[in-house]
């Protein structure tokens, strides 16, 4: 009798008598290495760097086989967490209108000021997997769903403004080399490696993305503390078919602000569910976050007159060009009620939208309108995750598709097909005047083409103009994120690479780094570019108090009016919890209480944004002790200080009277009110550490 064959035409007997695993395997090994590339079937490629279109800068052909082959391939990579942005917490809310787009919009939504809609929010990393610390340096998403009366409308954004590509066809590529290395899987949630570092150095488009991603936004404070951005431009449509270009920002309340590097890499071992954690513990005790929309407008006469190109997701639009236009807020108000139900399973797709609200001819987002429901059918089993409970609309639904894995609605009558008589040809299409949605209209013409608009080619002049906008300190962190990313690659020619890439940027930081790494900068290819854009710059972000945790540390025998400062600390909306030897209640002077939250094993410096030392008179040697410890740490993480009654003599031990942030005013009022505008400072910088 013959061998049964497998699928693949390879005997079965074979492999059961194979010598060995490893000869089972070489006939699997492949090395692409002096190849010719071809696709999976086969046909060679003349072109795996632009998507093809209608003209340079017309919209993406779904012809284009090679671009599905590629995207499908790496939408199918993982199962079940998503490939990118698989660390994810999510949280209910809704969203309020202040002020009407009627002029520029037709969504309902946008249209009555004081309108509420529903929303659900899914905030995430994008490099790790489910497991991953949350304080990765990394670019964060910021995905909102609007659950309107039309019908769904999802923003998927991320906290940076800009993207690593400007075709989605170099997707694949860009997260395969941004994840761990597959010879070993190292590292984890992490850019610092060789493959990464040897993608930006030899496509350079990159450029801006990664002076935001080596920047303080790469290791925000929390979810609650970071922008969002809607990334691309997309299109306003109002009734009279009159279109605009706009761009989607989400505006903190409480300002955008960060934790420095050394602290991210203790709160990745501290509490690697920190963000998640701030987030719950904020909806919980009614602190809910709170960001405004706003929204970039450009009118279509005015698209080229900009020295950039306005569809090009490597670039921003300086808001000091186009200002932000701020028309709402969202209020996140509720938690999940089960994570894995509702934020696992939310199923976000920017080709989610309403009338009113339309699509340019951007290639990345091009390709993401096909790359998003490709992924979600294998990660949600088939084509019915529209129908899980948080993935439904609030407005009903009707149409010919179904059956499929994972069908809820259960479909009465005979007709599923379009046009028909046994049903009276329903459901049936309505038209624009009637609320369907209707494509704007946009002229196209052109060759069919791969290759990218010379429009695009100007990969360093935004890079240096967010270089320009920083402050010193911002400028020495993104210095050393540089050095630190570098010098974790073990290939020279990559490190060197990289440095003559960054003298396109600004040849001060390529030299700095260069001189951390033991290089030398070749080459003078730096820009005389002296833009700026101060709306960029951390340093001039709001910055207020409110729910900042202040680690208060304590023990028996606190002073008597120890518990009039902190509700006073209360009153101006800073979080106080105890840190003291032993948890339970420490009893003060006069026969109060105080209740124990952390002791110096369960507290740690980086969980915190201010530390406030209360030692009464004799303390222990050990409470002396884990106390200079924690704030020593506090110190070097340039947050503020505060001591009152013996606590400053630690201080004096410490030699920290006196250096900027630090408060010891005598007065409770003056301490109170010294220490609360120093929380909402944020950090000192100028401190000498």
């Amino acid at each position: 009798m013959d061998s049964i064959k497998d699928g693949g035409g390879t005997s079965l007997d074979n492999k059961v008598n194979a010598n060995s695993k490893e000869e089972q395997l070489e006939q699997f090994r492949v090395d692409d290495k002096d190849k010719a590339m071809t696709t999976n079937q086969g046909l060679k490629v003349s072109e795996d760097e632009f998507s093809l279109k209608i003209g340079e800068r017309g919209p993406t052909l779904l012809e284009d086989f090679h671009f599905r082959e590629k995207m499908t391939h790496f939408d199918h990579e993982r199962i079940p967490e998503r490939i990118v942005h698989a660390r994810g917490y999510g949280a209910h809310g809704e969203f309020e209108l202040y002020e009407s787009m009627h002029a520029y919009t037709k969504a309902n939504f946008l249209q009555t000021p004081g309108t509420k809609t529903p929303v659900f929010v899914r905030f995430s990393t994008v490099a790790g997997s489910r497991g991953s610390g949350e304080l990765a340096r990394d670019a964060r998403g910021f995905a909102t769903k609007f659950y309107t009366e039309e019908g769904n409308y999802d923003l998927v954004g991320n906290n940076i403004p800009v993207f690593f590509i400007q075709d989605a066809i170099k997707f694949p590529d860009l997260i395969h080399a941004v994840k761990p290395e597959p010879h070993n899987e190292i590292p984890q949630a992490a850019t610092a490696h060789d493959t990464f570092w040897d993608f930006v150095a030899n496509n350079q488009e990159t450029a801006h993305m990664v002076m935001w991603t080596m920047s303080d936004r790469a290791i925000p404070r929390s979810f609650r503390m970071m922008e969002g951005f809607g990334v691309h431009t997309f299109r306003f449509v109002n009734n009279q078919g009159k279109s605009h270009f706009v761009k989607f920002h989400w505006k903190p309340v409480l300002g955008v602000h960060s934790v420095v590097w050394d602290e991210a890499q203790k709160l990745n071992g501290k509490n690697p569910d920190f963000h998640r954690q701030d987030l719950y513990d904020a909806i919980d005790s009614g602190n809910y976050p709170e960001f405004e929309l706003g929204v970039q407008i450009i009118e279509e006469k005015d698209e080229f007159q900009f020295d950039f190109d306005i569809l090009d997701p490597t670039k921003l639009w300086p808001e000091e060009d186009v200002p932000v236009k701020i028309i709402g807020k969202m209020t996140l108000n509720r938690n999940v009620d089960n994570v894995f139900a509702e934020t696992e399973q939310v199923a976000f797709h920017p080709g989610n939208v309403v009338p009113g609200i339309d699509f340019t001819n951007d290639p990345l987002l091009q390709g993401r309108l096909f790359s998003y429901t490709d992924t979600q059918l294998i990660r949600l089993g088939g084509p019915n995750f529209h129908e899980l409970p948080i993935n439904r609309p609030v407005c009903p639904f009707h149409n010919n598709q179904r059956d499929g894995y994972g069908r809820q609605t259960i479909n009465v009558g005979q007709v599923s097909y379009h046009k028909n008589s046994l049903a009276g040809n329903t459901p049936t299409p309505v038209s624009e005047e009637e609320g369907g949605y209707a494509h704007y209209q946009e002229k196209v013409d052109g060759r069919k083409i791969r290759a990218r608009s010379e429009s695009f080619k100007d990969h360093f002049s935004q890079a240096t103009m967010f270089w320009n906008s920083m402050s010193d300190p911002e400028k020495l962190h993104i210095v050393n994120a540089f050095s630190f990313e570098l010098g974790m690659c073990k290939e020279k020619t990559v490190r060197e690479q990289v440095v003559e890439m960054l003298v396109n940027v600004d040849e001060d930081l390529a030299s700095q780094v260069a001189k951390n790494l033991g290089l030398t900068v070749q080459g003078n290819n730096a820009s005389n570019n002296s833009k700026s854009s101060p709306a960029l710059s951390q340093s001039n972000s709001v910055k207020k108090p409110d729910t900042r945790k202040i680690a208060v540390l304590v023990s028996e025998g606190f002073d008597k009016e120890l518990i009039a400062i902190l509700e006073a600390l209360k009153a101006k909306g800073a979080q106080v919890e105890i840190v003291s030897d032993c948890q339970g209640t420490i009893t003060g002077a006069d026969g109060s209480s105080l209740a124990v939250q952390h002791t110096f094993l369960t507290a740690d410096s980086v969980l915190f944004d201010a530390v406030y030392i209360a030692s009464p008179q004799g303390t222990t040697p050990t409470y002396q002790k884990e106390a200079a410890y924690f704030v020593k740490e506090v110190y070097n993480h340039f947050k503020p200080i505060a001591a009152t009654f013996y606590g400053d003599q630690l201080l004096d031990e410490l030699g920290l009277k006196g250096q900027a942030g630090v408060i010891t005013e005598e007065t409770e009022t003056s301490f109170v009110e010294s220490f609360i505008e120093a929380i909402a400072m944020h950090r000192f910088w100028n401190r000498a550490v």
